[in-house]
């Protein structure tokens, strides 16, 4: 294990991203959804749109923090328990302004339990979520009408994407803004052709039968989010197919390891998984607010 003395997280700015990116590159599939915002907007935060903190000297840095819409930290082995406290005491400092703290369980776990006293108590504390990754073709056969989305097709995607957030995280998404601020992300999602669904024509008008997205991308890896079956359509192996038919999607189009994290109570969603090919690669924790 690393010894280090106390050192106190900073924000970092644009002369930090080789650096950033440097400890993002020693695990692509845990870091996707922090290498991806790097990737895209740096390091400095106003292209970022929130600070990014960390602590290292000597143009290394040994573990970073986002701290926006979501806290996401990422640490190297060893500096856990130092991370934890320099990120906590910052984000003790700024007061709670996210809704998730998410991430791999050795930085979230330990970053929470300092927290917990202050933030707490979190609405949901999901300790165990596997993170899972597939960089071959997927094992079962993929359902060819699971197509990228549309921005036509948006108001008959939206219904089953509010469906499927509610049902994965307990709330609305419309309960804080009326839901503007996540039909703007579904809308992002749909003009980046990273919303895939099989949308048929029910006898009420188009419906969503399977719908995900690939919520997370960065050069190395990409993320697979919100996954989900219309509930008259579960039962019948139209999550893996779906699934596999986004597998091969990402892998062409977006990039060449697709990872996805479930909740290890989820039995139904492991075993399809499995079968379509992923394998652990780690272990993620959620603390919802």
């Amino acid at each position: 294990m690393t010894v280090l003395g106390a050192r106190a997280a900073r924000v970092l700015d644009a002369s930090d991203e080789r650096a950033v990116r440097q400890l993002l590159d020693t695990d692509p599939v845990a870091t996707c959804m922090l290498a991806g915002r790097v990737e895209t907007h740096g390091t400095d935060p106003a292209s970022l749109g929130a600070p990014l903190w960390g602590i290292g000297a000597d143009g290394r840095l040994d573990a970073v923090c986002l701290a926006g819409a979501n806290l996401i930290p990422f640490t190297r082995p060893g500096v856990e328990a130092e991370a934890a406290r320099a990120f906590a005491d910052r984000a003790r400092r700024a007061g709670r302004r996210c809704s998730t703290i998410v991430g791999p369980v050795t930085a979230v776990a330990p970053l929470w339990e300092r927290l917990a006293p202050h933030w707490g108590p979190a609405r949901d504390v999901r300790s165990n979520q596997p993170l899972l990754a597939i960089e071959g073709p997927p094992l079962v056969p993929p359902e060819p009408r699971v197509r990228p989305v549309r921005l036509a097709q948006l108001e008959t995607l939206l219904p089953a994407a509010i469906a499927m957030f509610t049902e994965e995280v307990g709330v609305s998404p419309l309960r804080a803004d009326g839901g503007a601020g996540y039909r703007a992300r579904v809308t992002e999602l749909v003009r980046a052709g990273q919303s895939l669904a099989w949308i048929t024509d029910g006898p009420g008008g188009p419906e969503v039968v399977f719908k995900a997205e690939v919520g997370a991308v960065s050069r190395g890896a990409c993320q697979v989010q919100g996954v989900w079956v219309a509930p008259a359509h579960r039962g019948r192996g139209i999550g893996q197919a779906g699934t596999a038919a986004v597998v091969e999607y990402a892998r062409r189009a977006i990039a060449p390891v697709v990872s996805l994290y479930v909740n290890d109570f989820n039995d139904a969603a492991r075993a399809a998984y499995r079968r379509v090919g992923f394998r652990d690669v780690g272990t993620y924790a959620s603390v919802l607010f």
